[in-house]
């Protein structure tokens, strides 16, 4: 069913889409453009948006078809590519280990991992938003410059990534299936050799590894109290009682009087290069 959601989502974006590029392409007759009777406030798009009659019309109607199509991919960009994964794992892997199902809700869950993520990604950020962003929008580089230089920097930052954790050989594993054969150990591959199919899969290798050992990690104390309790509850008898009932109390207990959110978040951040 959530397939099939996400196909009627698509579906709707894509229509969209070629509605209004079609409201734009195709000119109106006159008695179309002579204002009718709105009661319901519905902004007319062939009013705000240029006919495609010249260059200039062309050039803003795939413009806005490009738009449509970037922000159908914003959520895997900024899941790929960005710190989102590894502080989104760790943070469910502690919801898991602690017992409580559905405390916090996933959309503070999801609030704080994108908070964090924006934190994270500022230097970043910024750095696209000066040498991509700016530029581009005072017409000083081309479309296809500014992605570069956009790209440039995301590059940057999940090589940086792989670096820190040390994960070389998912680069390796990527690199040798695009170049069809094995990489010698003596030989040192740079971020200039790596393209951005296969930095990517390799940074998101990086990320979901360095997030379940942190989540192992985090996970070993709650497991010990459920140890713990069980042996306790077996030992007196009390072997209908789930220890799980038992246990959650001093896990919160725990995990608060050792500020527990405060240290998770600290190790978060600085795990990041």
């Amino acid at each position: 069913m959530r397939m099939e959601h996400g196909c009627s989502r698509t579906g709707c974006r894509c229509l969209l889409a070629a509605l209004i590029l079609l409201s734009v392409c195709l000119p109106a007759p006159a008695q179309a453009r002579a204002p009718i009777d709105n009661p319901l406030g519905i902004p007319d798009a062939r009013q705000i948006l240029p006919t495609a009659r010249d260059a200039e019309g062309v050039s803003a109607t795939l413009q806005i078809l490009v738009l449509l199509t970037v922000l159908t991919l914003v959520p895997s960009v900024l899941i790929l590519t960005t710190s989102f994964t590894r502080i989104l794992i760790v943070l469910a892997l502690l919801r898991q280990a602690m017992g409580t199902a559905q405390l916090p809700p996933s959309q503070v869950m999801l609030g704080l991992a994108l908070f964090m993520t924006v934190l994270i990604m500022g230097p970043t950020l910024q750095g696209i938003h000066a040498d991509a962003l700016t530029p581009y929008l005072n017409n000083e580089i081309s479309q296809e410059a500014a992605l570069g230089r956009a790209m440039g920097h995301l590059r940057v930052f999940m090589y940086r990534q792989i670096e820190s954790a040390e994960n070389y050989e998912d680069v390796y594993l990527f690199l040798e299936y695009q170049r069809g054969r094995p990489i010698p150990l003596d030989e040192k591959v740079t971020l200039d050799e790596v393209s951005s199919t296969v930095l990517i899969p390799a940074f998101v290798l990086s990320e979901l590894k360095v997030a379940f050992v942190m989540g192992f990690r985090i996970y070993l104390p709650f497991l010990v109290i459920d140890m713990v309790i069980a042996s306790i509850l077996i030992s007196m008898g009390m072997m209908m009682l789930p220890p799980v009932l038992v246990s959650l109390p001093f896990k919160l207990l725990l995990f608060v009087l050792a500020d527990g959110w405060h240290l998770v978040t600290q190790t978060l951040l600085m795990s990041f290069a």
